[in-house]
């Protein structure tokens, strides 16, 4: 969320600051996602709009923080992409693509937004499909701008849509990633309807499921060899921090993924400070990853810390019950 606070310190910090020191884990990863929770535009007007208590705005020039990361594609369908209108929402879109950054998931039209983010790497290919449940009000139709809206019910026509849709490109990419922006905020425990409709979401043959909008990360289940990432928590914001859900605290999240499936998946434990995502060191990333790690372990999911990553570490349990070769030392 490059708005607010974000932005403004922006204005006098070098744009890669956002960034803090997570930069080299940005830099060994093949292909880089996250979700944009922001407009980018001019647009700074809006009364004539519904009242809506929180709007994020940042100036388009931040999409060059986005650049130099190396983010390959965004979701944005979320609940602040259109804080300030169609305008607000087409700038950022336009912004987007003069950047050559891949996005999906709100748009001119119901079919543009539909459409999926294609990124092609050396390591292959990537196609992320992005949907919200939030904001009813600004669904995209077939002439007006707006979010691929969807409930999360899988008899719902939306629904049924976007499983037809990763069906389809399952046999023209490599992976295919479907963000999900979802879900009451808080809770660390994923309301049993998302843990049903993700698992429909991977059958019809998704790779990774990226959850995000609770503002906590919870457990992430290994399902068929495949992720769910219920949420991924705040990476960058202004937030007010929680106390006791601790919204400051997060993970950046690596999968190493192939054909068979997931290999290994780290977690490097984040927090937000002064604005910027920060590693976490010492006791404070064991304090973060013994959270996070029991949430995975309530959805059966084992983990362990790595020392020589600095990083929970997530495998694929194998039938035989024996550990793969290539075991990190911890």
């Amino acid at each position: 969320m490059l708005g607010r606070l974000v932005d403004e310190v922006l204005r006098h910090r070098p744009i890669l600051s956002a960034w803090g020191d997570t930069l080299p884990l940005f830099a060994a990863a093949d292909v880089r996602i996250c979700n944009l929770e922001c407009s980018l535009t001019m647009e700074r007007d809006p009364a004539s709009l519904p009242s809506k208590e929180f709007r994020f705005r940042s100036d388009p020039f931040n999409v060059a923080a986005l650049r130099l990361a190396g983010i390959d594609a965004v979701s944005i369908a979320n609940n602040h992409v259109a804080d300030f209108g169609d305008a607000g929402l087409m700038d950022t879109v336009m912004t987007l693509d003069r950047a050559d950054i891949a996005h999906s998931g709100a748009g001119a039209s119901l079919e543009l937004a539909s459409a999926a983010a294609m990124v092609r790497s050396r390591a292959g290919s990537v196609a992320v499909l992005a949907c919200t449940d939030n904001e009813p009000g600004w669904e995209a139709g077939h002439d007006r701008p707006g979010v691929r809206y969807l409930p999360v019910d899988p008899r719902d026509r939306r629904a049924v849509a976007l499983i037809d849709d990763v069906r389809r490109l399952r046999s023209h990419v490599d992976v295919v990633v479907v963000s999900l922006h979802w879900g009451p905020n808080w809770d660390g425990s994923p309301p049993p309807e998302h843990i049903s409709f993700a698992r429909t979401i991977i059958d019809a043959g998704a790779d990774i499921v990226f959850g995000h909008s609770p503002h906590i990360v919870r457990g992430i289940e290994v399902y068929r060899r495949r992720v769910i990432i219920y949420s991924a928590g705040d990476f960058v914001d202004d937030y007010a921090v929680d106390p006791v859900e601790h919204n400051d605290w997060s993970c950046l999240f690596t999968v190493d993924i192939n054909e068979r499936g997931l290999r290994r998946m780290l977690l490097h434990p984040v927090r937000i400070e002064d604005f910027a995502a920060h590693r976490a060191y010492g006791q404070l990333a064991a304090t973060i990853a013994a959270r996070i790690a029991r949430r995975c372990r309530d959805l059966g999911t084992p983990c362990h810390w790595s020392r020589s990553a600095e990083a929970l570490v997530i495998r694929p349990l194998l039938r035989s019950g024996c550990a793969p070769p290539e075991v990190l030392a911890t």
